[in-house]
């Protein structure tokens, strides 16, 4: 591969910073591209918002572990973050983790809810999320970046929207330009909507980076892809789509 970026959203970047709202969703979304990247000899962090622990979860919150076989008293989150650090090292990038709740924790009761308005129970906003986001890139890119991604927020999750919508307050605040996934496997879903951007196919290398990336999250797999095996044939056939980098 050639220079930073040279088949990515901006070409010759450097100093790259992908802003997930879950521990995965880089990774399936764009992970072609962060691998990509970080082969060419950029400085690559993936910097993961909801990621807090919560002792003791209830309601649905309990459900989302309880549904893929973890037992009540398992820290599902930090069993998620483990498998972060597993997929990133994977992809070659680096990793960031952020004491933000997810949904369930904030007021969202059931699976549509997440899909649905903004619950007035939730005390974080897009707003939250850049700051919070901005205070680690700050530490993480000390000489600032080149470029931030983040998602699209297809299939309309609150926190994909959220980050989403944080993604221009960052770019503002640090001064750098951005561009947006498409969400995978909400890309994959019958009734999805058109992804935006351009469709950029990984590499074979990247390609294999991904695949290796995303099978580090076995508690996901199951829910998201029915497995292994149709995670990677997924994948395998399915281009990355970004926007156009823009400040």
């Amino acid at each position: 591969m050639g220079r930073p970026g040279a088949a990515g959203p901006l070409p010759g970047a450097a100093r790259v910073a992908a802003v997930s709202p879950h521990l995965d969703d880089a990774a399936f979304s764009a992970g072609g591209l962060l691998a990509g990247l970080a082969a060419a000899g950029a400085d690559v962090c993936v910097v993961t918002v909801f990621t807090a622990s919560v002792p003791d979860p209830t309601g649905f919150a309990l459900a989302c572990q309880l549904d893929k076989g973890l037992a009540a008293d398992v820290d599902y989150l930090a069993l998620r973050r483990a498998e972060d650090v597993a997929a990133t090292a994977a992809l070659g990038v680096r990793h960031r983790h952020l004491p933000l709740r997810e949904a369930p924790h904030r007021g969202y009761e059931s699976a549509p809810a997440l899909f649905g308005p903004v619950v007035a129970a939730d005390d974080v906003g897009p707003e939250a999320v850049a700051e919070a986001v901005a205070a680690a890139l700050a530490e993480e890119f000390p000489g600032g970046l080149d470029l931030l991604l983040g998602p699209q927020a297809l299939g309309g999750h609150v926190d994909h929207r959220h980050v989403r919508d944080a993604l221009p307050l960052l770019a503002a605040r640090l001064g750098v330009v951005r561009s947006a996934w498409a969400d995978t496997p909400y890309l994959l879903r019958a009734g999805a909507d058109a992804p935006d951007g351009t469709a950029r196919p990984p590499a074979p290398a990247e390609l294999a980076a991904k695949v290796a990336a995303c099978a580090a999250y076995p508690t996901q797999l199951g829910f998201q892809f029915s497995g292994v095996d149709a995670m990677a044939e997924a994948l395998r056939g399915t281009p990355e789509f970004f926007t156009a980098a823009v400040a």
